[in-house]
């Protein structure tokens, strides 16, 4: 029997008519209704004509996660007073529950991406709903763009509907009107909400900010201690949201002994737990939760929100294969999201666990997926769809065009498309398989050598990241899940099957049939709910489909591998460019050149070669963190990652000289190496220029007389430009290194050579020879000066400010009434006394002999009485010698 009251108490129920207009009017509607108004649940069951009186139609609701697919659909069919599996039912990875009577069937949006690959016309159905939209998932952004490629080309009649409890719906209204007239209307509706009061409630002490996966252990305790204080100055159930399911059950092992039930609830929770969570209890509750609670999800009975402040994101480091998701402040949106779940029901409270302060300074909104996500599944996809670069796609935003490269280059390698982004009937399969086209080629290949049901097997761990109880050993991980019995194993065993079968069809998994009861196809792709990825699985380039199907260590025919030796081979045909040679005990250099280090108390730490499965990179890390691998030997790391084995001869700049040999690589891996007896000249005077570049022309042989050349040469370019070359900076002279180091650069072989090149001869080579200026260097910058005193002075060019410098003894200047010039220029004259030491800087003499002159007689006269002082230099005799000598 239809719950009637409990379906007129839903806010919505005042916006349907206006979207029930819209829809029909326009085909496209952003519905924008906040939590818990009953947009998931009620606005599905009008438009399948199940309750209102409408026309009977059939209605896929598409959900970002799992856990939210199967609430709704069970709220529905409470709704409707019948169980899941008639009217209502649902479709996630591993798990249907419908009937041939099914009219709305809720769907993560993986199986709905899916479904669209195989019948791009969704044939059968008349309405698709995206709820949640403003989570800005990957697979939700896709499956929209799908979509409306569908309704403009195929299928107009096709309804669409984007429902979100907050959204940009101005962005999402024009995304929606792709193709059509305008934008697509927008109709909002108003929920019922009751005042939630803010507690800031920040640490008494700093805490350290999260970096990359890690959290403070003291605000996990802080948060902790949030939930007792509002445990007991509030009433009603408390809501706790945390970034992950480690910090869940980590606040959850520090409060024991609370006067209420501790329940977390995330993406691998149980499905019973799950359900004590959305239904009301008599018994006062504490919920941990991840963000699948913030708008998926009801949860009756809380009046208190605990807000830590922290969300995870995926990041992917393009340039070393390495990804994870990462811990961020969370956005002001989603605070606001939390916050809300307080005064669903009744006034509420919020406690955030940070300043208020620092909340002004937090991102407006979180970062859409596409912009920060691997996108090689999507770019398969994309691919698939025919569309491969994704520029005809009607996204919310575009993939950034880096990331796509990345993509391409993995589904290239693993043999998914070809050198145009077609795909290829591997690629095909591939995307049937639900997987990363990395785990995909590791099912394919590993198969062909293992056999469908232990690749399957493997594949499935990798899929979802194992519990840190299982350990860092991919093998024992293996071992574990196969006699395990927790939630985890459960998961694990359905994958398996999922994938066994999947394989075993050549033509890839068939989609359910939708009027089948409990058909036991699951299509899809994990949903990217962040509380259910590996952290991790990154997108480096995959290795070439063409792998000889053998074991580890094995000849074919040989018999299966061990545990070990497979589960190795499956690590290392997912990611060849993860595997790693030991370079000392717990260090690992992987072949895409990054290093990697195990934890102290693995048993791995002693294995030769690694398939690393898992592994992140925290920021500001060099080396990447191992969290999941497989012991292998070279062969299986030689045949996996075939495509980066390189061989030839090495000739370059290290360490502080030329090497030159013939080396063997698996990427960044150093396999065999032997000296070079005669490296191709031309690498070697590469080499060099390389050399000179790294450590400077010093490796040159530079006498004083070519020091004091360069520097004559570098003031005539500064101050006649012209013919005169730029010698000054290292790289102008490499620049035309052609010019002045031949054939001397050319006959060198080694660091040694080099020094014997004499730089002041090669200069002279770039003196303006064809102009004749060459003949004027003497005259226009020459080395030494002649002043009054007869003495021939060194002039010093090298000073910063361009003038040359003229250092000489005051005596030796008398008579001398203008600044001597060079090239023009004044020089700038260091007037010393008769020991030699500084007594006055002039640019010009002549004022000096009025002015400057008395002050500095006036002071050395006494400490020099030997020497000459005249009352006017300017008339006086220049000398070199006392006064003695002069009388003489």
């Amino acid at each position: 029997m239809i719950r009637q009251a409990a379906l007129d108490a839903l806010p919505v129920r005042g916006a349907v008519p206006a979207l029930v207009s819209a829809l029909d009017g326009h085909g496209a509607v952003v519905l924008c209704a906040p939590p818990g108004t009953g947009k998931t649940t009620l606005v599905p069951l009008v438009l399948a004509g199940l309750v209102g009186g409408g026309p009977r139609r059939r209605v896929v609701v598409a959900e970002p996660r799992r856990i939210a697919a199967r609430a709704a659909a069970r709220r529905m069919a409470w709704l409707l007073g019948e169980a899941v599996g008639g009217s209502v039912g649902f479709t996630v990875r591993g798990e249907r529950v419908a009937g041939p009577g099914t009219v709305v069937e809720v769907v993560t949006t993986g199986v709905l991406l899916q479904r669209l690959q195989r019948d791009q016309e969704l044939a059968g159905v008349d309405v698709v709903v995206l709820d949640e939209c403003h989570e800005r998932h990957l697979d939700a952004d896709t499956v929209a763009a799908f979509l409306l490629d569908v309704r403009e080309t195929l299928r107009p009649e096709l309804r669409l509907v984007a429902a979100s409890a907050t959204t940009d719906a101005a962005g999402w209204a024009r995304v929606l009107g792709h193709g059509g007239p305008g934008d697509a209307p927008v109709v909002e509706a108003s929920g019922v909400s009751y005042p939630v009061e803010t507690v800031w409630a920040p640490p008494a002490r700093p805490v350290r900010p999260p970096h990359g996966m890690r959290v403070d252990p003291a605000q996990l305790t802080h948060v902790a201690s949030v939930v007792r204080r509002a445990l007991a100055e509030r009433e009603g159930d408390v809501l706790c949201f945390l970034p992950g399911v480690g910090e869940i059950a980590r606040v959850a092992g520090q409060l024991g002994g609370v006067d209420a039930e501790v329940l977390q609830v995330h993406g691998r929770a149980p499905a019973a737990v799950q359900d004590a969570a959305l239904t009301a209890s008599d018994h006062r509750r504490v919920i941990l939760s991840t963000a699948v609670a913030e708008s998926s999800l009801t949860v009756p009975g809380v009046r208190v929100v605990v807000d830590s402040g922290l969300a995870r994101e995926p990041r992917v480091d393009h340039a070393r294969g390495l990804g994870a998701l990462a811990t961020v402040r969370a956005s002001r949106a989603a605070g606001r999201q939390r916050a809300g779940r307080a005064g669903r029901e009744a006034p509420g409270a919020v406690y955030r666990c940070w300043a208020e302060a620092e909340d002004g300074r937090l991102p407006a909104f979180p970062s859409p997926e596409i912009r920060i996500a691997d996108l090689t599944q999507f770019a398969l996809q994309a691919a698939c769809w025919g569309d491969p670069d994704a520029s005809g796609l009607a996204l919310p935003d575009p993939p950034p065009a880096g990331a796509m490269a990345a993509a391409r280059e993995v589904l290239v390698a693993v043999g998914a498309v070809d050198g145009a982004g077609r795909p290829t009937p591997r690629g095909l399969r591939m995307a049937r398989l639900g997987l990363h086209p990395r785990l995909a080629r590791a099912l394919l290949d590993g198969s062909a050598a293992l056999g469908a049901r232990r690749a399957a097997e493997l594949v499935a761990l990798l899929s979802e990241e194992p519990p840190r109880e299982y350990g860092d050993d991919l093998a024992g991980a293996w071992r574990q899940a196969r006699r395990g019995g927790d939630a985890y194993a459960a998961r694990w065993r359905t994958e398996v099957s999922r994938l066994e079968r999947a394989v075993r069809d050549p033509a890839g998994p068939s989609p359910p049939d939708p009027r089948a009861s409990n058909a036991g196809e699951a299509v899809s792709s994990a949903p990217p709910a962040l509380e259910e990825r590996g952290a991790g699985r990154s997108p480096g380039i995959s290795a070439s489909p063409a792998f000889e199907a053998r074991g580890p260590g094995r000849s074919p025919g040989s018999g299966a591998a061990p545990d070990d030796g497979a589960a190795g081979l499956v690590a290392a045909l997912a990611f060849p460019e993860r595997v790693a040679k030991a370079k000392g005990e717990g260090a690992f250099l992987m072949a895409s050149g990054t290093g990697a280090e195990l934890g102290d108390g693995s048993g791995l730490r002693r294995a030769p070669w690694l398939a690393v499965a898992v592994a992140d990179r925290p920021p500001h890390s060099a080396s990447a963190r191992i969290r999941l691998a497989a012991v292998i030997d070279e062969d299986t790391a030689l045949a996996a990652a075939a495509h980066l084995r390189t061989e030839g001869e090495e000739v370059r700049w290290e360490d502080g000289d030329l090497i030159a040999r013939a080396a063997q690589r698996l990427g960044a891996i150093e396999l065999t190496v032997r000296p070079l007896r005669s490296p191709d000249p031309a690498l070697v005077r590469a080499a060099l220029l390389d050399g000179l570049r790294s450590e400077g022309l010093g490796l040159l042989h530079w006498s004083p007389d070519a020091q004091t050349l360069r520097a004559r040469l570098g003031f005539l370019h500064r101050t006649l430009g012209g013919a005169w070359p730029d010698v000054v900076e290292d790289g102008a002279l490499l620049d035309r290194a052609d010019d002045w180091l031949e054939p001397e650069l050319s006959r060198a072989r080694r660091r040694a050579d080099l020094g014997r090149i004499d730089a002041g001869q090669a200069l002279n080579r770039l003196l303006p020879w064809a102009t004749g200026e060459a003949a004027r260097l003497d005259e226009l910058a020459p080395e030494r000066l002649e002043v009054p005193s007869g003495s021939r002075i060194r002039l010093d060019y090298s000073a910063e400010h361009g003038q040359p410098v003229l250092a000489v003894k005051l005596q030796e200047l008398f008579g001398l009434a203008e600044t001597p010039k060079v090239a023009g220029v004044p020089v700038l004259v260091h007037l010393l006394s008769p020991a030699g030491r500084p007594a006055a800087v002039t640019a010009d003499l002549a004022s000096f002999w009025r002015g400057g002159y008395r002050a500095v007689r006036a002071e050395l006269r006494g400490r020099y009485p030997k020497h000459p002082w005249p009352e006017d230099p300017a008339t006086a005799e220049p000398t070199r010698h006392t006064n003695a000598r002069l009388r003489r």
